[in-house]
Order: C-alpha cells, then sequence, then structure tokens
C-alpha cells in the first residue's frame, strides 16, 4: 500500500508582522523531522506543499536535512490553512490584523494561553456553522476544499510509494474527521493539539484510506529538550 505523510509546518512567526514565514526554531524542527525521516528509512517518492511560504519553507529545510536523494516539489493550494484573521474578525472585531493581534497579546501577562483561549472560542464558533454567510470560506467549503486535495493526491501517487504533504493544522484535522468520522467539535479540539512538524501518518490503495498514526512528534524528543516541541 501507499503511504501520506501529512506534515504540520513548523513553527511561524507568531506575534510578528509577518505570521507566514518560519521562526529560527521553525526551521530547525523541519530539519530534525528531515534527518529522521533518513535516519528511519522513511521512504518517499513525491513531496506536495500547500500553497503558503511557511509550508514550503518547512520543505525546504526538511529536503536539505535528508541524506537521501533529492526529490522536486509541487504544489497544490487546496492545502492551504483557512484565514485565521477571518475567523478571528467574525469573532472579536476588534482583532482585525495582525497589528491588533499584537497588540491583544502585548496586553495579556500569559499572550500564547490567552490567544489560544480566544483563538479556539473563534474557530469553534466558525465551525459551528451558525453563522457561515460571515465568513469568506464557511468551514464546510474549507473542510470540502481539503478532503478534495488529500484525494487528488492520493489519485496521482504510486500504489506503493510514499509522499509527504506539508500543511497546516486546519487540513489535517479536517483529513482526519474525513476518515475517522469526527465530530465538528472533535475536530476542532484535535486542530488545538497538533504539533509543529508532527507528521499524520496514512495508508492507501488509492481508493481508500486509513489512519496509521496521528500527530507524532518522535523526532523533537530525540535529545531530550521540550523546548521544541510547539504548537504554535
Amino acid at each position: 500500500m501507499g503511504q501520506v505523510y501529512l506534515v504540520r509546518h513548523g513553527q511561524a512567526s507568531f506575534g510578528s508582522r509577518d505570521y507566514d514565514r518560519l521562526s529560527p526554531l521553525g526551521e530547525e524542527q523541519s530539519r530534525m523531522l528531515g534527518r529522521w525521516f533518513s535516519t528511519a528509512e522513511l521512504g518517499i517518492d513525491r513531496v506536495v506543499t500547500g500553497g503558503l511560504r511557511r509550508h514550503l519553507q518547512t520543505a525546504e529545510a526538511f529536503l536539505a536535512a535528508r541524506t537521501d536523494a533529492p526529490l522536486p516539489l509541487t504544489q497544490d493550494g487546496g492545502f492551504d490553512e483557512f484565514d485565521f484573521l477571518d475567523v478571528l474578525r467574525c469573532f472579536r472585531p476588534e482583532l482585525d490584523s495582525h497589528d491588533s493581534i499584537r497588540g491583544f497579546l502585548a496586553a495579556g501577562e500569559n499572550p500564547r494561553r490567552d490567544f489560544q483561549t480566544v483563538f479556539s472560542a473563534a474557530v469553534a464558533r466558525w465551525a459551528g456553522g451558525g453563522h457561515d454567510g460571515e465568513y469568506r470560506e464557511s468551514w464546510s467549503v474549507f473542510r470540502d476544499r481539503c478532503v478534495a486535495a488529500f484525494r487528488r493526491q492520493i489519485e496521482a501517487a504510486p500504489k506503493a510509494g510514499g509522499t509527504v504533504i506539508f500543511t497546516s493544522g486546519g487540513p489535517i484535522a479536517a483529513i482526519c474527521q474525513h476518515l475517522l468520522g469526527l465530530s465538528d467539535e472533535a475536530t476542532v479540539g484535535l486542530n488545538n493539539i497538533l504539533v509543529n512538524s508532527g507528521v499524520t501518518r496514512i495508508l492507501h490503495d488509492r481508493a481508500r484510506a486509513s489512519l496509521l498514526s496521528l500527530n507524532s512528534f518522535a523526532h523533537l524528543e530525540t535529545g531530550g529538550d521540550k523546548s521544541k516541541i510547539t504548537n504554535r
């Protein structure tokens, strides 16, 4: 059977004006993943990224750290993350830009925890489906987009080969919902725990797909430094 590895991007530049780029830690997480793939001899034939810069940067750092033969990159915008600024704005209208989020973070004693509380509530409202007309892309449209991209890639994949897809937490959670029949509420909860550079592994025969493992981050644990393990 073929295998697909869904990889959440490395840590992005949370709290900056340009979130869509890896932090130095995000780059290191991606290199650690590349070395781990080589050490574990996880053979891959194809590398696919979403259309965001953090997806591409994660893939590039991953590939540069591998000791195996180089692989070309292809992009599929179906794996792009949802517009989190739009989701936040619809929940808290004052949080409508990166600058306003930076101000919100600066005002709190625990910025990451405070932001996560608001962000989780905003995503839950969006996924609840009761306000679809307010959003540029509803939850159901987003979910269907991600699942369609996943289907495209397994249909194009070698029957016995390996494909690595670099994407974001939202698409990974949406694809897991499709595979496992999760509720929207459970899917939102899953999105909240996905680790930067974590790997979700799927077996497929092109026609069918089954989840083998979820959110593995063994590559970040090998040195015993827990600071390498991040969710945001």
